[in-house]
């Protein structure tokens, strides 16, 4: 089944349904929209139909300069048997060519008030967002610090519990247990709950509690930009951790690099603090201050010297 169909975006958008009726839920597959000024003046060598085609003042008012028989062509070509819909903003009056050529072949002709920059730009937005490639991972999502972390683990490794320890330090839930991702950029994913279970929180021997009946509705909220992955496995003690913070991991989800750090749990330590400071951290560095770095530095500077009385 298509993420978006026609019908989506004139519920969304409030649009005026002008003709084409049989076409409203023609799929849409792309967020591209098309303005077919160059296709009115009579050349379709690389008419991308399967846009959106979206017809504004300045492509109306040449429209009004052709033949009869130039305008009854062109709309003829504009509606095929793929395209989505075209859409008239402005609230300009819809040509009688293109009404009927859209009822022929079965393609929506909507209309708006908006202007087209405008318009263009709010549906574009909205067809990115539902059209952005998606997956789900089994973990909790946090903001803290404004930070999005993204915790991951085996089952029963404390993730749950982790994440309602931070939000009792005041940090903010996104999704538990499952959290659906989407890319809405080359480098930029966002996750969110799944709606059955927005807000819950299952911990184990308490069972399902609602974070924001329970902490308020500052305790929640509905997405979040994704920014570092915290890794929670048992302790090995066989296994050598990263004691310094120099070994930079990463998770790759869809199309995206994340920086990934691994936690070890074991009795006594508390999990939220470190998390806390990880985010901390984490900003620390984008800011370009690495303390691991500069402690490298000094060390290597105090090797060099001689002097081992400093170390």
């Amino acid at each position: 089944m298509p993420k978006v169909r026609t019908k989506d975006i004139v519920e969304k958008f409030k649009l005026e349904l002008v003709s084409g009726e049989e076409g409203i839920n023609r799929p849409i597959t792309m967020s591209d929209i098309s303005r077919p000024g160059i296709e009115i003046a009579g050349y379709f060598e690389f008419y991308p139909a399967e846009r959106i085609q979206l017809l504004g003042k300045t492509e109306l008012s040449f429209f009004g300069m052709l033949s009869d028989a130039e305008r009854a062509s062109r709309m003829e070509r504009l509606c095929t048997d793929i395209t989505p819909a075209i859409i008239v903003t402005r609230d300009i009056e819809v040509p009688k060519e293109l009404i009927e050529a859209s009822e022929r072949e079965s393609v929506p002709v909507l209309r708006v008030g908006m202007k087209t920059t405008r318009f263009s730009s709010r549906l574009t937005n909205y067809l990115e967002s539902k059209l952005a490639p998606t997956t789900a991972v089994h973990g909790v999502l946090v903001d803290v610090y404004g930070i999005g972390v993204l915790i991951t683990g085996k089952s029963g490794v404390g993730k749950s519990e982790t994440a309602l320890e931070l939000v009792k330090r005041g940090h903010r839930l996104v999704a538990d247990d499952c959290v659906e991702i989407r890319q809405e950029d080359q480098d930029t994913l966002v996750g969110s709950s799944p709606d059955l279970i927005e807000h819950l929180l299952e911990i184990r021997g308490l069972g399902i509690i609602n974070v924001m009946t329970l902490f308020g509705a500052g305790a929640v909220r509905s997405n979040k930009r994704i920014t570092l992955v915290m890794n929670l496995e048992i302790w090995d003690s066989k296994k050598q951790y990263d004691r310094l913070g120099l070994d930079e991991e990463k998770m790759r989800i869809i199309d995206t690099d994340i920086p990934k750090l691994t936690i070890p749990v074991r009795p006594g330590r508390n999990l939220a603090v470190i998390i806390e400071v990880a985010a901390m951290n984490f900003r620390l560095k984008r800011m370009g201050v690495n303390a691991a770095q500069q402690f490298t530095e000094r060390l290597s500077d105090v090797i060099e010297d001689g002097d081992h009385d400093e170390i």
